[in-house]
């Protein structure tokens, strides 16, 4: 059975309150079969990935790129187009003074990048989910509050826990969101670096979930059985001095 994405799209939006939608990135190994995706828009000008992921979702955009279209090997190697993983890419050198005091710290951080490996794919697209134009698509990414987050997570957890770890690579923060869950398949949380800020849109009070299709219908689960308890975001505040039992007994009985 086909997967709904547009309902799944708006699941999402209506139990996250999400301001940016949902949308998915998918890896081709051919660039004909991206540029063969209907209504696909190709940049007439060099971006980084932070924009072209920003056109999704901040403009509703179906954007396709190749290697050629990006600013840099930064931008190509965490999804792994053309042949940026080189041994001066590796050094770090092009961060060091920039980023990093030293060129073994840059190279530290080169080499803690979660990157798709070269050689694979020749393009790669982005469009928002409820389209269907990705079907499927590789991953599904959104951006949303902390608290949206946490809300999201729990819905993970509700069944099959799991007790997540992720890491934080710092400027170059897409290889912690897209780059992770690209790689390992499996979902991945991120906070957006200056460069997803300043050229993506990405608003200061923003994070970033990355994971493949099969995580989300779990997670919309989980948030609805936990509407059902009594815990729906946004989370309405309680107040620091009020006695704490009349609020807790709506989800935990015993306390009334």
């Amino acid at each position: 059975m086909a997967q709904d994405w547009a309902a799944l799209a708006a699941e999402l939006q209506n139990l996250l309150k999400l301001r940016a939608v949902p949308f998915g990135m998918k890896m081709f190994a051919r660039r004909a079969d991206m540029e063969a995706i209907p209504k696909i828009r190709r940049p007439s000008a060099i971006h980084t990935m932070d924009q072209v992921v920003g056109q999704a979702s901040r403009l509703g955009w179906t954007v396709g790129i190749t290697a050629d279209d990006l600013v840099g090997a930064q931008c190509r190697a965490v999804v792994g187009l053309g042949h940026a993983k080189t041994d001066e890419w590796k050094s770090g050198k092009h961060m060091t003074g920039v980023w990093f005091s030293t060129i073994e710290d840059a190279t530290a951080h080169q080499a803690a990048m979660n990157c798709v490996p070269d050689g694979q794919y020749e393009a790669l697209a982005v469009a928002p989910i409820s389209n269907g134009r990705l079907n499927p698509p590789d991953i599904i990414l959104f951006y949303a509050t902390p608290g949206a987050m946490i809300y999201f997570i729990n819905g993970l957890q509700w069944a099959g826990y799991k007790n997540f770890n992720w890491s934080v690579v710092g400027e170059s923060a897409c290889a912690d969101s897209w780059g992770r869950a690209l790689t390992k398949r499996e979902p991945s949380l991120s906070i957006p670096c200056f460069a997803e800020r300043r050229y993506g849109g990405v608003l200061d009070d923003e994070m970033l979930m990355a994971a493949p299709p099969e995580y989300y219908e779990k997670a919309i689960t989980g948030m609805k059985a936990l509407s059902k308890n009594g815990f729906r975001y946004p989370f309405p505040q309680y107040g620091v001095q009020q006695d704490v039992r009349a609020g807790m007994a709506v989800s935990y009985s015993d306390r009334a």
